[in-house]
């Protein structure tokens, strides 16, 4: 059988850095792999405590979700991000945001002739979403580029993956608006909101931003990053009522359900920032580590104010990202190319602070004597 679904598909980036992962692990000290944002610090024992208490779940769990993990979100939002006006069927957990991500248009209904926008730089995802269910994409910051054109969604990501950049308040603002004005449903990606170093996010459901309505608009979150729950695959959705409900609609008929114990968990991390904020002040100190070492070694980082990463270049007229991962491989150290999220990247890496302490310093010892 030929064809199907994966032919409509963009290849899968990181199968492009096979043969540099190799060369970095032939490094005499081993690899440093700052490629990927992956958790590597234990998971809180919060949730692991949490998850033990739930452990004895022999029935099916709900799509919707528990009420308490819902109302957990709820209570996190308006505690941590001045979020108002949130009930619990305006939340729904799912598992893992790239899960979400990938799946949104298709359960919304988009499809061919449908337009999906994206940022310029992104999370290769959004593109993969659209092209599942045949639908045209256009990767642009600007609303202006889009001319007459009505997208069905449109997708911003604030802190952003890769740049780390913060868009500001009165931008979110003009985007909700527009987004209104013309029916686009506005999905804001907020994985990373708790991931601030030089700059506030601030969330597209705060009510300086929508105006204290969540109509046509949702808020992407993950708990992977926050507090290091990747493996458990939590995350949630919230925002417009009805979307919320459509969703549901279609996921309880997919048999889409965030697993019982994860539900426990999910709510008990969240009532929970002691955890989150050691976990952040961990990764301050990691990225101060590498900027550092990264600046001595010639680069330049640009944007990088929140996330968990730093996106470094060596300036337009240097090396492309492709030359700079050939070059970092040689050293033990394994990056992504910024032509990973979109061709404005070609001369950037994206460089990760998730490591250990002990492989940051390890790559922060191999700049300096390059």
């Amino acid at each position: 059988m030929t064809g199907g679904v994966s032919g409509r598909l963009p290849d899968f980036p990181w199968d492009k850095l096979t043969a540099f992962a190799e060369k970095a692990r032939s490094h005499p000290g081993g690899i440093v792999d700052l490629s990927v944002g992956t958790p590597v610090d234990p998971t809180p024992e919060v949730a692991q405590a949490a998850l033990r208490a739930a452990a004895d779940s022999p029935g099916y769990p709900l799509t919707v979700g528990l009420v308490e993990t819902r109302q957990a979100v709820v209570d996190w939002f308006a505690r941590v991000h001045g979020v108002t006006g949130l009930d619990v069927d305006q939340v729904l957990p799912v598992i893992g945001s790239k899960e979400l991500i990938g799946s949104m248009p298709l359960h919304l209904g988009i499809g061919p002739g449908d337009l999906v926008v994206y940022p310029e730089l992104a999370y290769p995802t959004y593109e993969v979403s659209a092209a599942l269910v045949g639908a045209r994409t256009m990767a642009t910051d600007s609303l202006t580029a889009l001319g007459p054109e009505t997208p069905r969604l449109l997708w911003i990501n604030s802190p952003s993956n890769p740049t780390g950049r913060v868009l500001p308040k009165e931008h979110l603002k003009k985007v909700v608006d527009w987004c209104r004005e013309r029916g686009v449903l506005l999905v804001s990606d907020e994985c990373y909101i708790e991931c601030c170093w030089d700059a506030e996010a601030v969330s597209v459901l705060h009510p300086d931003i929508c105006g204290g309505s969540h109509e046509g608009i949702l808020a992407v979150h993950s708990l992977s990053k926050r507090s290091n729950l990747a493996g458990y695959r939590c995350a949630f959705v919230a925002g417009d009522r009805q979307v919320i409900a459509e969703l549901l609609a279609v996921r309880k008929n997919l048999g889409l359900q965030m697993p019982g114990p994860q539900q426990k968990v999910l709510a008990a991390v969240l009532a929970d920032d002691a955890h989150s904020l050691e976990q952040h002040a961990r990764y301050a100190a990691r990225r101060a580590t590498l900027r550092a070492a990264l600046e001595g070694a010639g680069f330049t980082v640009d944007h990088s104010e929140a996330s968990l990463y730093l996106w470094a270049t060596r300036g337009p007229e240097g090396p492309d990202c492709w030359a700079t991962v050939a070059e970092l491989a040689d050293l033990g150290i394994l990056v992504a190319p910024g032509e990973f999220y979109g061709v404005a990247g070609s001369h950037h890496v994206r460089v990760a602070f998730t490591a250990t302490d002990e492989r940051v310093a390890a790559a922060a010892a191999r700049l300096a004597a390059r």
